[in-house]
């Protein structure tokens, strides 16, 4: 048995989970987030217990089990707090800017690029250098920071690019001139 797919997830106050066939929908104060359950995987809801049940014992009923497990946790935890990634930008010149739904990236290239904030995901630049993803949608904010970063990752010369908060770049020695 999966030791994460055999705990069952307690929904805290305000938090409401409805199956529908195999459609699981959880909706709290954050917004309203949805998963299709893979084959083999049932979800019980008993109160505010959430228990899940492989309908086999394969290895990859098995390793769905913990997964889906997972997958709804993070669900009722983004629907009631929310996650958050914060980004940082440093070098010379190097800032941002949100201008309706697109975040603008000045990041010494030619021309700025300019980023589409998906639905589900808001992002607020503060002083120009700092950057925040929230949302209640984990993956879908963890890949926001995660294509923004890739626009420049901190390179390992001089440090300047876009980084996560608390983030350390292991700086290199230029060349030298004998």
């Amino acid at each position: 048995m999966s030791r994460v797919g055999q705990k069952p997830v307690t929904l805290p106050a305000g938090i409401k989970v409805a199956v529908q066939g195999r459609k699981v929908s959880v909706s709290g104060p954050k917004g309203e987030l949805a998963y299709n359950l893979p084959d083999g995987i049932d979800v019980a809801v008993d109160g505010s217990v959430v228990s899940f049940l492989r309908g086999g014992d394969t290895r990859e009923l098995r390793s769905l089990h913990g997964l889906v497990r997972s997958l709804v946790a993070n669900m009722v935890t983004g629907v009631q707090q929310g996650f958050v990634k914060e980004l940082e930008i440093q070098g010379v010149g190097f800032k941002a800017a949100v201008q309706g739904q697109n975040l603008v990236l000045s990041l010494g290239f030619a021309s700025p690029v300019e980023y589409e904030i998906p639905t589900g995901v808001k992002v607020a630049v503060d002083g120009g250098v700092a950057i925040t993803v929230t949302g209640a949608d984990r993956q879908l904010v963890g890949d926001v920071a995660a294509r923004i970063r890739g626009y420049f990752p901190a390179e390992p010369y001089k440090g300047k690019g876009i980084r996560y908060k608390g983030e350390r770049v292991r700086r290199k020695v230029g060349k030298t001139v004998a």
